[in-house]
């Protein structure tokens, strides 16, 4: 951090320690509940406060998250953080994905535990609530500034100044908190993708038509890289991203056949529920922050870019990033080497994938601009291994080099490189098996 000195006490937050968490969202929750946790555990007495200037209890707020939680965050909720787990909050269980290109689609049944679809707003009402219940100090009002010192760091708000021993940074995407950690650490945001969000409320009937299916669709328009609509109840919550999207080009989204043609009565859009067709604009990162701890600080969740870059899995990987964060606090320290040295190292996982989502985000969008995904549904339907592969890049329940893995075993690759000469040549359709068998045979040997 600029101009700090270098403090003789930063290892494990001992008894009487201060944490002050900037966001209370999943991911400042969590740790601060870990932290409760953990610190109970060693026998230590630690005071957590969270700022956090919305209010999400009345709904008074929108979220632009989606709000389909992947597993294991149920577990995660119930045996590291000790909450039981929100299912009253269920809007929807996601019973697998319905994958649309240019011309094709492919549905992907979900053979494990299901992800779940639920309001955003509700359930970080629910993990905020719950925090206060655990005695965990909660200040509405918003964090303008911070001063690191030898011995401790200051956090001015908009009510009062707050003194502690660490802060954590778990303000996602908020232009304000990371400009002042800017000037004060040098820490840079993660690179943004834009989302555009509303929600069509089709009718019972036409809710039962749509499923529970997430349709998610990879069009060739040169600035959509992706869009979905998922059910959530009573409602289709339908979004889209990319680089420059705004509600022009979600206009555009909704116009084409292939979205129109799953919208149960969308003629009625707007008829039924005021609140239909309502746009909202937000932002996700699709990139690691750059210097997201150092002595006395770290930043988690979203707000350090520690999520998968291409099908963000956001609210797991928030509460796995809290509780991290929240052990290395307690049993590591609160410097710089020890946040690399175990927080960094316990993120490893998302961190090593974030090249492999990388060239998978790259290769869809260009594969997608050429028609060239087509191909790859085709073959999809009949190689196990692809199928897999699909599934898991969508519904993010595996790692993105695993889904490359099964990408390019020889028989899928090959078999897709067979697809896509026939496609090219005009002869779309089924590929005898046996002509792709001896193809492979001959290029292995």
């Amino acid at each position: 951090m600029k101009g700090s000195r270098r403090s003789p006490s930063l290892g494990p937050l001992r008894h009487g320690g201060r944490v002050i968490i900037i966001g209370g969202g999943p991911a400042g929750v969590s740790c601060a509940l870990a932290l409760r946790n953990k610190a109970a555990q060693l026998g230590r007495d630690v005071n957590i406060t969270i700022l956090e200037n919305k209010v999400f209890a009345g709904e008074r707020h929108y979220n632009q998250c989606v709000g389909v939680l992947s597993p294991p965050i149920a577990s995660l909720v119930e045996k590291e953080l000790d909450l039981p787990f929100p299912l009253h909050l269920k809007r929807e269980s996601i019973q697998g994905y319905i994958l649309h290109t240019a011309r094709e689609q492919i549905t992907l049944d979900e053979t494990g535990e299901p992800s779940l679809a639920l309001r955003r707003i509700l359930f970080d009402a629910y993990m905020l609530e719950s925090a206060k219940q655990c005695g965990i100090n909660v200040l509405q009002t918003r964090a303008v500034e911070l001063e690191f010192f030898e011995d401790h760091v200051v956090v001015y708000t908009d009510s009062k100044l707050v003194e502690g021993d660490v802060v954590v940074g778990a303000w996602g995407t908020d232009y304000g908190c990371a400009s002042f950690f800017n000037r004060m650490t040098g820490y840079r945001p993660p690179k943004t993708l834009h989302a555009i969000v509303t929600k069509y409320h089709p009718g019972d009937d036409g809710m039962a038509d749509f499923g529970s299916y997430i349709h998610a669709f990879l069009p060739r328009h040169p600035r959509i890289e992706f869009g979905a609509v998922t059910p959530k109840g009573n409602h289709l919550n339908i979004n889209i991203a990319g680089k420059t999207v705004n509600s022009h080009l979600m206009n555009e989204f909704l116009a084409m056949p292939k979205v129109r043609k799953i919208l149960p009565n969308f003629e009625l859009a707007g008829t039924r529920d005021p609140e239909d067709l309502q746009f909202f604009k937000g932002q996700f990162p699709c990139s690691l922050a750059r210097k997201y701890f150092g002595d006395r600080y770290v930043i988690i969740g979203d707000a350090a870019g520690l999520l998968r870059p291409f099908k963000g899995k956001g609210v797991t990987s928030a509460v796995l990033t809290g509780i991290r964060a929240a052990e290395t606090i307690l049993l590591h320290g609160i410097s710089e080497a020890s946040f690399l040295d175990h927080f960094q190292a316990a993120n490893q996982d998302i961190i090593h994938d974030s090249p492999y989502g990388n060239l998978m985000r790259s290769m869809t969008i260009l594969m997608a601009r050429l028609r060239l995904l087509d191909p790859v549904i085709r073959v999809a339907r009949r190689n196990t291994y692809l199928r897999e592969a699909l599934f898991d890049a969508v519904s993010a329940h595996d790692s993105y080099q695993h889904v490359l893995m099964k990408v390019f075993k020889p028989q899928s690759f090959i078999a897709i490189l067979v697809e896509m000469l026939r496609s090219l040549s005009g002869e779309t359709g089924y590929t005898n098996n046996l002509e792709e068998i001896s193809i492979t045979n001959k290029i292995i040997k």
